[in-house]
């Protein structure tokens, strides 16, 4: 046959665009810094956002990769609506849950749209490019559905390969066409002649003589069979065409089917949400950025009134509840902490946090969860009633300070808004004894979780080390809820949460040279830090350990540094 393509034959790329209909177009993740709505009071916050593999995550920075996402959405179910007005922003939603979020520039909002939509085209059951990725879901090698691969199509079992043997069978059929055209020509001729027509003419001629110039006897038997074989095969071909174009035609039909059923669930799902949305288009998403002061807000005057004179409401409460924990006058019980009411207790958990902090953490299951220089953390996952009370235990180890300068620091009430962040406002209910104060602690609200208060004791005690008499006391301070008369019953606005937690210090002396005097370059200060809280309310058991797993190792760090700083030029304190 000729060396050109049939013009009925089909390049690999036209049956990939007649397969799926379209282009192949490579799926793209994605990850840079996007602005996200957090809240009302903080407003837009950068957050690092990776788009792969069909989920779109946020991260508080590109550092924080490895204490896992803050939030992920997986983009198939999620709806992507550019806004209005705002250039810059797009919301991403998955039924109630809706991300506010706004890039550099115009030019990035789009590559961000057209990748979550490209995912979102890509990952959809029956979208025509998932059907190039599948695969064609036919077999020719049989009369039934095949729930292989279509890669038979690629190996020479497909349409294409029965066009192009359709044509090699044209070609042959041509050429035995002409040939048997030309015997018959030749036969026609011969029979014609006077000298076959002449009667008594002898019939001792060769078969050649029959036949012009450039012509010689055939087997017509066998010309006939080869004829008869070269057009069964093009029966058999155009058999096996018309039976492959059945079964595709099946395939389509029942995903025409299928996309018709989708198409009427989605067209009555949008109904719902259209009838549903027209019920509630008197009501706002409060605390969402279409909420904000602007020439678009989403508010009505009588609303944008109604919310300021909420917050200007609650401001009042809240100043009047301060107020009255300012006029709380400290008790003090006068008497020697050997016979307070309390005294029992805070002998009983001090000592049994001492042992808990002296122990290995091969002893107890602990699970190392995050490690940062001389920093290990440690976690045992365990929740009580459905609350995660996780026990946390930290070993640190710090140069320059000793143990006794570690939890003067942490006990100390004077200082303990200098590194104390979530600290809102801390109260004094009781000073049992010089080492033993009651405290009420209200700690700042992290929207959207209620906020939180906490009651409890702190003692700071100096213990011998019973190991090494010879060397300088340990120092423990532990704090551990309680009920107090003097503190505020635990309300609405306030969730308690119930805390042991121990810092316990040991210091370590580096006799100095030639007896010269110590100096903080000879101390190290082994930490041992012990937590065990019980946040109540019902915050997410994902949230809060991916919180402790973030902030626990951050306060860790943060505390040596200040210690660090508060001592540096100070006498040293054994």
């Amino acid at each position: 046959m000729s060396g050109e393509p049939s013009p009925t034959f089909l390049t690999d790329d036209e049956e990939e665009e007649i397969d799926v209909g379209v282009p192949i177009k490579p799926i793209m993740n994605k990850q840079g810094v996007l602005s996200k709505w957090t809240n009302y009071i903080h407003g837009w916050q950068d957050r690092f956002t990776i788009l792969k593999n069909g989920t779109l995550s946020y991260y508080k920075s590109e550092q924080d990769l490895a204490f896992g996402c803050r939030g992920s959405i997986l983009i198939l179910k999620a709806t992507i609506k550019p806004h209005d007005f705002d250039e810059c922003r797009f919301d991403v939603s998955v039924s109630d849950s809706v991300w506010y979020m706004r890039a550099e520039s115009v030019e990035e909002k789009i590559k961000w749209v057209e990748a979550l939509e490209q995912y979102k085209s890509e990952s959809g059951y029956g979208s025509e490019t998932s059907l190039r990725r599948h695969g064609s879901a036919v077999s020719i090698s049989s009369t039934t559905l095949s729930t292989a691969s279509g890669s038979s199509f690629r190996k020479g079992r497909g349409l294409k390969t029965k066009v192009a043997e359709l044509d090699t069978y044209r070609d042959i059929l041509v050429q035995q066409i002409e040939k048997l055209q030309k015997y018959f020509d030749a036969c026609t001729v011969s029979a014609s002649s006077d000298s076959l027509m002449t009667p008594g003419l002898s019939n001792n001629y060769s078969v050649g003589e029959f036949f012009p110039a450039g012509l010689s006897a055939c087997d017509f038997r066998g010309e006939a069979l080869t004829f008869k074989a070269t057009t069964s095969g093009v029966l058999t071909a155009i058999s096996h065409c018309i039976e492959v174009m059945s079964q595709r035609e099946e395939v389509w039909r029942k995903r025409v089917e299928r996309e018709a059923e989708k198409r009427k669930k989605v067209e009555e799902y949008y109904k719902q949400s259209l009838k549903e949305a027209q019920e509630s288009s008197t009501k706002l998403v409060m605390m969402g950025p279409d909420c904000e002061e602007g020439p678009h807000s989403a508010m009505k005057e009588d609303e944008f009134y109604d919310a300021v004179e909420l917050g200007l409401d609650r401001m009042e409460q809240e100043e009047a509840f301060r107020a009255r924990l300012k006029e709380l006058e400290p008790l003090s019980s006068g008497l020697p902490r050997q016979i307070h009411p309390l005294n029992s207790e805070i002998e009983r958990i001090t000592l049994e946090q001492l042992h808990y902090a002296r122990l290995s953490v091969g002893e107890g299951g602990w699970e190392l969860f995050a490690e940062d220089g001389e920093m290990r953390m440690y976690k045992r996952e365990e929740e009580v009633n459905g609350f995660v009370v996780d026990p946390l235990k930290a070993v640190h180890t710090v140069k320059g300070f000793t143990g006794h300068e570690m939890c003067h620091y942490f006990f100390s009430p004077e200082v303990r808004n200098e590194w104390e962040m979530t600290l809102e406002q801390m109260t004094i209910l009781e000073t049992i004894a010089e080492d033993t104060i009651v405290f009420l602690q209200i700690h700042k609200r992290i929207w959207p979780a209620t906020q939180r208060d906490a009651v409890f004791w702190s003692h700071i005690r100096g213990v011998p080390d019973s190991k090494n008499p010879e060397s300088p006391d340990i120092w423990i301070v532990c704090n551990n809820s309680t009920e107090h008369s003097s503190a505020p019953n635990s309300n609405s606005k306030y969730i308690r949460m119930n805390i042991t937690v121990s810092l316990t210090c040991q210091t370590i002396i580096k006799p100095p040279k030639n007896g010269a005097e110590i100096t903080r370059n000879d101390l190290t200060c082994k930490i041992t830090y012990c937590s065990v809280v019980n946040p109540g309310g019902w915050a997410p058991a994902s949230v809060l350990r991916s919180v402790y797993k973030r902030e626990y190792p951050k306060f860790l760090k943060k505390f040596t540094q200040y210690v660090h700083e508060k001592t540096k030029n100070k006498p040293i304190l054994f």
